[in-house]
């Protein structure tokens, strides 16, 4: 037969088993306490669930394909354990209320799950900016050398980037913490059934207002796609610095053996392929959103098969985000920062120009012919094959007579230690900062 198991969805959707079963429980048990089922009937259906569970969890179930989803296997399954009674469970409920609230449950533990691997991740990068806070390194713009910088105040951006997504992940498990279960197909269920009872049950903090957006709602999936998106752009970020630092052209990081792969023909070379991939697999997680977005555009009200569409993208997302967050977090951990590598490229550039033209606005001169002097004296020290600290303070004055015997005392412990406004690099900053970040992530109970 052509097309046979193309609308088949239990190679993919079988992982919601458990909220699957879950579901089935708190509603039999709500129908019951309505008077829709006899107690008897809920708790032998209950005690069928429960043995179905036990099997999966074992291994053991009978997976058919013919069935096409989970929630046919489970009732198929549970028919042939309880026998009849099982026809019962089905009653003031459809498919299109029992797939979103599976869904929802299982977006929920998804968003916990991706939770606690940014915490990780966090953890990991404090733990490198508070071991190596005294080194120095060149802070970049358009990556050309800018100003000098502490390299746990450029850790720190990355724990702000995940701090975002936290809150991002936060906004989403909001709008994700709704019923729907009691929606019915579209219209809702002539059955006195009693909603906040499975919202309890479930651990829902309210329930789904209109019953026809309820079943074909999946901005949550969108919700949990996007978040991840941007996950994986900062993730993708660092990334890519962690592969240019850990060039020979820049050498400041040494990539650990386990997050790191040899050449299968160059054997002095160390890859940085968990960085690669986890930069590279940003791709799928944005084409994940972007497909399913694309599927949701054209769907009338309101339940269409279409939506089948919203389990393999996400799964794929959710799969994706957590292994990349597990193994950045062993990366990091992995890491060694070669601080003699920063300082040296450091002190190599002409990094206190502004430095020294901020020295000259605080002669009086303004800032735009204090930039134009410093911009004249850097080509002079270029040309003569120069560092600024290679200078007299003769040569200095060839350029204004307002340079005094202070300017030769600039240097990169003056320039850190003058970025002491508020966000900073100056060390009593990031000492400040760094014990903030700790705060946050020590007061987090996964």
């Amino acid at each position: 037969m052509r097309g046979k198991g193309y609308t088949a969805s239990i190679s993919y959707d079988r992982r919601l088993y458990k909220e699957d079963i879950a579901g089935s429980i708190a509603h039999v048990k709500m129908l019951a306490r309505q008077g829709i089922l006899s107690d008897r009937d809920s708790k032998t259906i209950v005690s069928g669930l429960e043995a179905i569970l036990r099997e999966i969890a074992e291994g053991i179930f009978p997976w058919k394909e013919e069935l096409e989803d989970i929630h046919m296997n489970v009732e198929a399954r549970l028919y042939e354990i309880i026998g009849s009674v099982a026809g019962r469970m089905h009653t003031a409920r459809s498919r299109n209320d029992q797939v979103t609230t599976d869904l929802r449950l299982y977006v929920k533990s998804a968003i916990d799950s991706t939770w606690a691997g940014i915490v990780a991740l966090q953890t990991a990068i404090l733990d490198q900016a508070e071991k190596n806070i005294s080194v120095v390194m060149p802070g970049y713009t358009h990556l050309q050398m800018a100003q000098p910088v502490l390299l746990a105040h450029h850790l720190l951006a990355y724990f702000e980037m995940l701090e975002r997504d936290k809150d991002r992940l936060q906004e989403a498990f909001a709008r994700v913490d709704v019923l729907p279960l009691g929606s019915g197909a579209l219209v809702g269920s002539p059955y006195p059934l009693d909603r906040d009872f499975v919202a309890k049950e479930l651990g829902f903090s309210r329930i789904s207002s209109n019953s026809m957006d309820a079943v074909s709602d999946r901005d949550f999936v969108l919700d949990y796609m996007y978040s991840s998106s941007v996950i994986m752009t900062h993730l993708s970020r660092l990334a890519e610095e962690m592969v240019l630092w850990s060039s020979e052209e820049f050498g400041f990081v040494r990539m650990g053996e386990n997050h790191s792969t040899g050449s299968s023909i160059m054997p002095q070379k160390r890859n940085p392929d968990f960085a690669e991939l986890g930069r590279g697999r940003s791709g799928r997680v944005y084409g994940n959103l972007v497909g399913f977005l694309t599927t949701l555009k054209g769907l009338p009200l309101t339940y269409n098969r279409d939506l089948q569409e919203d389990k393999e993208g996400l799964f794929d997302s959710i799969d994706t985000v957590l292994s990349t967050l597990d193994a950045f977090t062993g990366m990091l951990e992995d890491i060694n920062f070669d601080s003699n590598k920063m300082l040296e490229a450091t002190e190599k550039g002409f990094m206190l120009a502004t430095d020294l033209a901020d020295y000259l606005v605080s002669k009086g001169l303004p800032f735009r012919e204090s930039y134009d002097v410093i911009k004249a004296l850097t080509s002079y020290a270029q040309t003569e094959k120069k560092s600024f600290d290679q200078l007299s303070l003769a040569e200095y004055q060839q350029f204004s007579s307002l340079f005094g015997d202070e300017v030769l005392k600039i240097d990169l412990e003056s320039s850190l230690m003058a970025r002491s406004v508020s966000g900073g690099t100056a060390p009593s900053n990031v000492k400040s900062e760094l014990r903030r970040a700790r705060k946050i992530v020590d007061s987090i109970k996964i």
